[in-house]
């Protein structure tokens, strides 16, 4: 049990820090075992903070301090007070230069915050409260200083020393080892310190800057790696000429480094000029890495890039801003993405992460505003609220604003605060600087939780020829904040005529011309009616066109116009979420009566956009997918849990059974025409739709399916089509699934992230015996706790992604996950409490379901020294029980 409750951090008792730091200089004698660090700071009272008494506390956790001087001047044991977190030092001057020198333990260090060992390199990951383990320091966001750091190691065995900046000194020395000095000359946190030290190889390229500048690239990986970084450095050069272009955002040190590393607990860490990334998101070959892999890794390179500006050269006041640079970077990101491959495909696949997992987040214990009132572990609120919804708040301020008032308005916030922490606050009044908009209202979606609901109305007055549209927003309580203020909420809204056109759209009292197409509307209060004149027939209604805001909608479509949507709509996002919204209908009729039929509309439908050739087969392909289990039970007051896996299963097989011919087509249709693995848009739709009707097939399988299954896992030439071949025949089972299994661990065994598909492809079969042999493999020589991405790819799929058998009715699943989260805490608490979020929903199941997880959340906050970062959620999941 968590023998002293730990205390919450709130927003409102911010203060300013009492010193600043203008320089720090830093010396490291690495060693995997006993580190030297030695640490020299500038320091100066601040200015603008309430002047306290006169002492100075340094954030230190797992320090062994061995030397502190102010002034060149030795303290002895009374003049500072040191505890586990923190060291204090009585009746400091006003200006002053501190040094002390402590020893740490990188291979001891499993939580990876830090400095820590991974493989036979050192690196670090100090976001958020990590450079307190390395020295003692102000480690907070808001204190920003410039480094200089130098790093002494063994030649031989870290032959490569890296930090953030331009490296200004290396040379060798007498007894073996050699130094390295860098220099940053942008004043940054302390979360954004990095080094590095391993025996690496590099990739190099150079990019040529807007204005001329010459800019070296390099990718550092473990040497067997380094022919899989070429998709990494096309993905940077690419991410460096778009911010250009669309940001004005040139890149402004000599050299940018990425280091590959093979134990990180997150994606990717964008310290300035050294990005170190989770080898997963560098790492790829046409034969080792899919589509999805691929397009991860242009994402998150893009995204670690852009952070320079939006994160590096203006960063956080304080972690309750943390949106401020990530909910802004995720946008840019997505824009990239976007611009760079198939807009719609990109946008469903950002809805649907949203969805799946934000709008869980709201209706759940741990729900909590774009910017957080409070914490009691900064690690648990990197959080998709943070992130996605973040980012889902910037771009409804970008559509609010139009481009050029946004392009104006990012300019100005850039101009403005280069070089300083700074507020969401102090982006939005960016936002009204530059456009003269008024955002007083929009604010609220920085400060209230919840997911609004939107309920809609159409009428349609054949005399007048007027549409009218009401609408109601309405958001549910969350944890703290009872009652809700309406929200001010961008809608995108089309009109659809008999032949499928878009209508021209004119609101009664306008004066301009009408425009066929979207037109976005502003909803402020509770309830609005907006009408539309003009209109000679009843038109469908498009609404929420590219998804303008993140909100659940109710509208009462009838079957026969969402088929309408799906066949005409010009936006491809709604074309998209008419399919969903269609066959969610469908399979909860399903759920509650297994004997409810299916209209051969539906399947004619099916067929017709399934043999459109001329179409996006990206986006194809996401419109045919039937809503994940997940999301369906996010859509019931009480899961059944079985009953959305009969249903979901039974409507595959039946699409299977009834399209088998046009299915067939479809697969054999798009196969490859022998160019060799390309990663473009087209091939990409391509392989998409072809490995989603071998799905179909595949759940209704006879000799020809499974012969084709069997011949695309033996001859693909990409991991693309091997996977998708290889999940079919695990999750069919029998001879031909262990046999496919056994021979892709042989071909793949030498390669880690390949060996985290197999495992996961194990962790998410629908199989009865999953549970049994996910457990089995916690044995097999390739797992271990201790690294994160073989966690994630067995424990985390299992928990998350494997409704049905993490949700079995024995409770052993949950049995099965607290007991690996009692293991993980003591190891890797950030990965613990990430894990155990499976569990924080558990009023949403049926008794004997809820007892059995609340169970094993009690036996989680019963045990010894647990973190932090495990007590706040198992304790808050648990507060109301």
């Amino acid at each position: 049990m968590y023998r002293d409750t730990p205390h919450a951090i709130h927003l409102k008792d911010y203060q300013p820090p009492e010193f600043l730091i203008d320089r720090v200089e830093l010396h490291f004698d690495l060693d995997p075992d006993r580190t030297s660090v030695e640490s020299r700071l500038e320091l100066r009272r601040n200015p603008a903070a309430t002047r306290g008494d006169g002492s100075l506390r340094l954030h230190g956790e797992q320090l062994e301090l061995e030397t502190v001087e102010i002034d060149g001047n030795p303290l002895t044991g009374s003049e500072y007070v040191l505890d586990p977190e923190s060291l204090t030092l009585h009746r400091v001057p006003d200006r002053f230069s501190l040094l002390t020198r402590v020893r740490i333990h990188p291979s001891l260090n499993t939580a990876l915050e830090g400095l820590y060992q991974s493989g036979d390199m050192l690196c670090t990951q100090c976001e958020a409260e990590g450079f307190r383990r390395i020295t003692y320091f102000l480690d907070r966001p808001d204190v920003m200083a410039r480094y200089t750091t130098t790093l002494v190691a063994d030649r031989a065995r870290f032959p490569v020393l890296l930090s953030n900046g331009n490296l200004i000194e290396e040379c060798r020395l007498e007894d073996g080892r050699h130094l390295a000095r860098w220099e940053d000359p942008f004043p940054k946190p302390s979360y954004l310190f990095a080094l590095i030290a391993g025996d690496l190889r590099a990739i190099e390229d150079r990019f040529t800057t807007a204005s001329g500048r010459a800019v070296d690239l390099k990718i550092f990986v473990e040497p067997h790696n380094l022919d899989k970084c070429d998709h990494a450095m096309r993905s940077l050069k690419k991410a460096m000429r778009w911010d250009e272009e669309r940001f004005g955002r040139e890149y402004d040190l000599d050299v940018f480094m990425i280091v590959a590393v093979s134990h990180f607990n997150m994606g990717a860490m964008e310290n300035k000029g050294l990005n170190v990334f989770n080898d997963k998101y560098v790492l790829a070959r046409p034969d080792t890495a899919t589509d999805a892999d691929f397009d991860g890794i242009e994402s998150v390179i893009a995204h670690e890039y852009f952070h320079n500006w939006t994160g590096n050269r203006i960063t956080c006041r304080d972690w309750f801003q943390l949106s401020l640079k990530e909910g802004f970077t995720v946008y840019r990101d997505q824009e990239f993405s976007a611009d760079v491959g198939s807009r719609g495909v990109k946008r469903i696949a950002d809805v649907r992460l949203l969805r799946a997992h934000q709008f869980a987040e709201d209706a759940g214990p741990m729900a909590h505003p774009v910017r957080p009132d409070s914490y009691i572990e900064i690690n648990n609120f990197y959080t998709a609220t943070v992130y996605q919804k973040g980012a889902e708040v910037v771009r409804m301020q970008a559509n609010l604003l139009g481009p050029d008032a946004f392009r104006q308005a990012t300019d100005l916030y850039f101009e403005r605060h280069d070089g300083q922490a700074v507020t969401t606050e102090d982006f939005v009044r960016c936002m009204e600087d530059a456009s003269g908009r008024d955002l007083s209202q929009f604010r609220r979606w920085y400060a209230q939780a919840g997911t609004p609901e939107l309920t809609m109305q159409g009428d349609y007055d054949p005399a007048a020829g007027v549409y009218r549209l009401s609408v109601r927003q309405f958001t549910p309580p969350t944890p703290g904040q009872p009652e809700k203020r309406p929200f001010h909420v961008p809608l995108a809204i089309g009109l659809l005529g008999d032949d499928g056109e878009d209508l021209p759209l004119r609101l009664e009292g306008d004066s301009q011309a009408p425009a066929a197409g979207t037109r976005v509307l502003e909803l402020k209060a509770e309830e609005e009616t907006f009408r539309f004149v003009g209109l000679d027939s009843r038109p469908v209604p498009s609404l929420l066109r590219g998804f303008p805001a993140p909100v659940k909608l109710r509208f009462d479509y009838g079957d026969r116009d969402l088929l309408f949507l799906m066949a005409h709509d010009s936006d491809g996002f709604n074309r998209w979420d008419a399919a969903q919204t269609l066959m969610q209908r469908l399979l909860l009729a399903l759920v509650r009566d297994p004997d409810h039929g299916v209209l051969d509309a539906f399947f004619d439908a099916f067929r017709e956009a399934l043999l459109d050739a001329e179409g996006d087969r990206a986006l194809l392909a996401e419109v045919l997918t039937l809503p994940s289990e997940g999301y369906l039970a996010d859509q019931m007051d009480l899961v059944d849990v079985d009953g959305i896996h009969r249903a979901r299963a039974g409507l595959e097989r039946a699409i299977g059974g009834r399209l088998r011919a046009d299915l067939l087509a479809v697969y054999r249709a798009n196969a490859a025409e022998g160019c060799g693995y390309v990663f473009t848009p087209e091939e990409v739709g391509r392989r998409a739709i072809r490995n989603l009707a071998l799905h179909y097939l595949m759940q209704s399988p006879d000799d020809e399916t499974l012969g084709l299954c069997r011949e695309q896992f033996a001859a693909g030439d990409n991991m693309t089509d091997v996977m998708a071949a290889l999940r079919l025949l695990a999750d069919h089972g029998g001879a031909e699934g262990a046999e496919a299994l056994e021979c892709f661990y042989r071909r793949w065994s030498r390669e880690s992230l390949v060996v985290d598909k197999w495992f996961a492809v194990q962790a998410s079969s629908p199989r009865e015996d999953a549970l049994e042999q996910v457990q089995r493999l916690l044995s097999h020589p390739d797992f271990s706790l201790r690294n994160p991405n073989r966690v994630r790819s067995l424990v985390g799929v299992f928990s998350v992604a494997n409704q049905v058998r993490f949700h079995a009715a024995d409770g052993g699943g949950y049995r099965f996950l607290a007991d690996r989260i009692l293991e993980l805490d003591p190891l890797n608490p950030q990965i613990a409490s990430r894990l155990l979020k499976s569990m924080i929903r558990w009023r949403r199941f049926d008794r004997t379901r809820q007892a059995l997880m609340c169970d094993e959340l009690r036996r989680i906050l019963d045990a010894e020294e647990l973190s932090k970062d495990v007590y706040e959620v198992a304790s808050k999941a648990l507060e109301s029980d």
